[in-house]
């Protein structure tokens, strides 16, 4: 039974999933990729489906990525998305896009579907061929189902380093029927994405243009996925994709429908969801840190210093070791190029003050810390030139997250 919590214009579905909204399917399988967990899987829409993407801005993009940028343009629809994990297929050449191309036919084939009209991802190791025989043995068992089981089996089979799965989703009505959205995500390290996340997926039955999708994919984008950061390195495979295939019935939805806003706003909170939880599941980490900005002359700026506040591995440290070094932070707005004027910012730990009037202020070390240890951090800092706003996410950095990315091929 879905579990329903109610919002002002939105309603957040608990354990909803992927395959909430109409028309969805998922499944996922172990195909032999990795030891033992599902590593293939598929998300399927019963219908051909308008779609929006972005992608990493690497300069070596993966194979997969130009196979679904190939897809995407022929006719702006699809009705599929492959995905496997533990190879990247990234930086393989020739013999890389060929094995994209064929884990693309293969999965129109199986569904009986225009080749064009699947996408293709993978993450995992960079610079390793594809092992063709296990993925094709993989596709062949591939059989989606609209339950919660085979949205488990799919969020599952996109993991990597990944400890827990990262779902959202939200309903909203439009045209008096119910539209929703679902999201599965994957990233755990190699996160600071430039125009994308590790790998995101998003499902809704809303009726919408692709251009209308597109732009608000992009705007979206730029302050929930973009506003992340793990360690401060892009992958080459980042993207996010989204399936509209107008089952629910509603008029067409663009930005001058009536309830558009409160469709903005569902979108918003599932990308926002998926991307912080993505940060809290950094490698190794052990707590979420949010930075909020205010004060800064443009919403850019605001989300420059708040990216550059979570990203500084000196903040990051000092927040796994429950220091309330606040210099760090000051260093961190300091180089962030953004318009500041250093008498007027202030700096708390939630509604601890640490700094105001360009002076240390007194605080309890002792509760600072305790604040500190908490496994969800909030850092605020106004900056006192403007009225605009910003945010971003990110996580501690630990001895652990060394360990894992010093052997990651091992």
């Amino acid at each position: 039974m879905l579990q329903i919590k109610e919002t002002s214009a939105i309603t957040k579905i608990e354990n909803g999933s992927i395959v909430t909204p109409k028309g969805f399917l998922a499944d996922g399988v172990h195909a032999g990729l990795r030891y033992s967990k599902n590593d293939l899987g598929v998300i399927y829409s019963e219908v051909p489906a308008n779609c929006a993407a972005v992608y990493t801005q690497s300069h070596f993009q993966a194979a997969p990525l130009k196979v679904t940028q190939e897809s995407i343009a022929k006719s702006g629809l699809l009705q599929a998305i492959v995905v496997n994990s533990a190879n990247a297929n990234a930086c393989t050449g020739e013999q890389g896009l060929k094995d994209a191309f064929e884990m693309r036919e293969r999965t129109a084939n199986l569904f009986n579907i225009e080749k064009h009209h699947v996408a293709v991802a993978s993450t995992g190791v960079i610079g390793e061929f594809l092992k063709m025989d296990k993925i094709r043995n993989g596709i062949d068992q591939l059989k989606p189902e609209t339950n919660e089981e085979a949205a488990i089996d799919f969020q599952q089979a996109i993991l990597t380093t990944d400890l827990v799965m990262k779902t959202s989703c939200y309903e909203v009505v439009i045209n008096d029927k119910k539209v929703t959205i679902g999201g599965a995500a994957k990233g755990s390290g190699m996160i600071h994405p430039n125009m994308a996340t590790m790998l995101a997926f998003v499902t809704t039955d809303a009726k919408i243009d692709s251009a209308s999708l597109q732009s608000l994919l992009s705007a979206t984008t730029d302050k929930t996925y973009n506003q992340i950061t793990v360690d401060g390195d892009t992958s080459t495979n980042d993207m996010v994709l989204v399936m509209a295939n107008g089952q629910a019935g509603n008029e067409p939805l663009n930005e001058s429908h009536p309830n558009w806003p409160e469709f903005k706003a569902a979108f918003n909170a599932v990308s926002e969801e998926l991307a912080k939880q993505i940060a809290k599941d950094g490698e190794g980490a052990t707590k979420l840190i949010e930075v909020e900005v205010t004060g800064a002359k443009t919403k850019q700026e605001a989300n420059v210093v708040a990216k550059k506040i979570v990203g500084s591995s000196l903040v990051k440290t000092a927040v796994y070791g429950a220091d309330a070094n606040w210099g760090r932070i000051i260093c961190a707005v300091g180089y962030s190029e953004a318009a500041v004027e250093p008498e007027k910012i202030d700096i708390y730990l939630e509604d601890i003050c640490l700094f105001t009037n360009n002076s240390p202020q007194a605080f309890s070390e002792e509760t600072a810390s305790e604040y500190l240890k908490r496994d969800q951090v909030k850092i605020l800092v106004n900056l006192g030139v403007g009225e605009e706003a910003g945010k971003a996410w990110g996580c501690d950095l630990t001895y652990d997250y060394v360990k894992i990315n010093a052997s990651y091929r091992t």
